[in-house]
């Protein structure tokens, strides 16, 4: 998969060790809008997904990450390559530790009915709500100011150019 961008932290020290996480993303458009999360702990929107369990493919983790989050259901012949994006930033588990995660968003389709979300307990803490919003207006909330996030909003900042190239493909 081609690689879009790397939001990199520079909070680290080359020499440091790496720890390396895989996550998946859904970029699900309907209507001419996005089906995104809202983490209303922190008042951003984001790309729902998330890591890759042992013996899970690509597709499957995205598949049942969308399920989990936003009660929506894939329709898995949709699922079609966008691109990746390399975060690199501080650990703030590991100390003297470079967190390394790729990101691989998929554009795809989902069935027209939502089901109940299935959250963990961290995703509850954040108050995942599913959105449907125009990339627009996700990039404006999440471009607005201080968001309270630990990791410095690299994550954040990650979605917002996503957006800006979703944003471009239009014009």
């Amino acid at each position: 998969m081609k690689r879009l961008f790397i939001v990199d932290a520079k909070d680290y020290d080359e020499s440091w060790q790496r720890s390396k996480r895989t996550t998946v993303r859904a970029i699900i458009e309907c209507n001419g809008k996005l089906a995104m999360i809202h983490k209303k702990k922190r008042d951003y929107y984001a790309f729902p997904g998330g890591g890759i369990e042992d013996g899970e493919s690509y597709q499957e983790a995205l598949i049942r990450e969308v399920k989990e989050e936003t009660g929506l259901s894939v329709i898995p012949e949709s699922i079609k390559e966008f691109g990746s994006v390399l975060r690199l930033n501080n650990s703030h588990r590991y100390e003297n530790t470079i967190f390394e995660q790729e990101n691989f968003y998929y554009k795809c389709k989902a069935y027209d009915f939502v089901e109940e979300q299935m959250l963990d307990e961290g995703e509850k803490e954040e108050d995942f709500v599913l959105e449907f919003v125009s990339p627009e207006e996700a990039l404006k909330k999440n471009r607005r100011g201080n968001h309270g996030d630990e990791n410095g909003g690299i994550w954040i900042e990650r979605e917002s150019k996503i957006l800006e190239i979703l944003i471009g493909e239009k014009e």
